[in-house]
């Protein structure tokens, strides 16, 4: 909690939350990416992490710039709304 004469006192975890979201939306960084790939063609794929970008242009430059500690033969990424859930806990 951050109080000034001013502005008064302010949640900062609410303040960075909501500069975050500024942040994304002001980037277009609002869709999230998951991003997966395998090294060798025997292996399934793994997921490796993901992305956010609002563009799926920019999703792809941001995942083979971010995941490209390995050499994939395979990469691929699927925005995370598009995602089904078959079985929920």
């Amino acid at each position: 909690m951050y109080c000034d004469e001013i502005l008064g006192c302010i949640d900062m975890s609410n303040q960075e939350e909501r500069e975050n979201t500024k942040r994304r939306e002001a980037l277009n960084e609002t869709r999230v990416w998951q991003v997966y790939a395998r090294s060798q063609y025997e292996e399934p794929l793994h997921e490796i992490g993901n992305v956010m970008a609002d563009d799926e242009a920019l999703a792809r430059v941001y995942a083979r710039s971010i995941y490209d500690e390995y050499s994939w033969v395979e990469m691929m990424m699927v925005p995370r709304e598009a995602i089904v859930t078959i079985i929920a806990s």
